[in-house]
């Protein structure tokens, strides 16, 4: 065998290089070293016979034993996640007008994972940029003691963008009766930049309040499709 010691290969023309002839066999022995700055095509993924790809160069994001990759080539979380999700309580009693629905102020965050509730000025609830999909969203409101005396019935609603979206009556017609609890629940689709707030409204003999205790509660999270 007989070797050809050159520092470059051209080809004639200054278009293309053809290394053997059709059923050639061309050998690059053990220690060897490729080093391609250009641009390889027509290599099928069955030459690729033995060697392990690394993870970063099948996709984008971050590879691990969580993630999988996706049709569109990025890593996510297997399963999915229920996320943005949030949750936030009362933190005292709230005055209410009897027979007049007001806003719930929901002020005491348990969670928020994106950032997305707002718990010291509308008290709402803002579908993220990107996060649109279907939402379970739920709340519930129990009357302080002074409210339990007199108490016809109590109404807590879900409101979207500003208008009533599920109205949930709860009718007692008891005098007196103990801790009067409300709840409400929807699974709703929503887009992005949509707000959800929680308002209630109480017939009541005297001033009502809403219990300033983790029993009053208003949460959501993104459900997984």
């Amino acid at each position: 065998m007989s070797k050809i010691f050159v520092d470059q290969v051209d080809p004639k023309t200054g278009t293309s290089l053809t290394l053997g002839t059709s059923g050639d066999t061309v050998n690059i022995p053990s220690g060897v070293t490729l080093a391609n700055a250009g641009t390889v095509t027509g290599l099928p993924a069955s030459a690729i016979s033995s060697g392990t790809i690394a993870t970063a160069r099948l996709g984008s994001g971050t590879a691990s034993s969580s993630t999988f990759l996706r049709g569109d080539q990025t890593y996510a979380a297997a399963g999915g996640e229920n996320t943005p999700a949030f949750e936030a309580t009362r933190s005292s009693d709230q005055t209410l007008s009897s027979s007049t629905y007001a806003k719930i102020q929901f002020d005491a965050e348990t969670f928020d994972t994106a950032g997305a509730y707002d718990n010291s000025t509308n008290y709402r609830f803002t579908i993220p940029s990107g996060q649109a999909g279907k939402y379970y969203i739920y709340a519930s409101a129990t009357l302080s003691a002074n409210a339990q005396t007199e108490f016809n019935f109590g109404n807590i609603v879900i409101y979207k963008n500003g208008s009533e979206y599920r109205n949930l009556i709860s009718d007692h017609r008891a005098n007196p009766v103990y801790r009067p609890y409300l709840a409400v629940q929807a699974v709703m689709v929503l887009a992005v930049a949509d707000y959800i707030e929680i308002y209630g409204r109480v017939n009541s003999g005297v001033t009502p309040k809403i219990q300033g205790t983790n029993a009053n509660y208003f949460g959501g999270y993104k459900i997984i499709e």
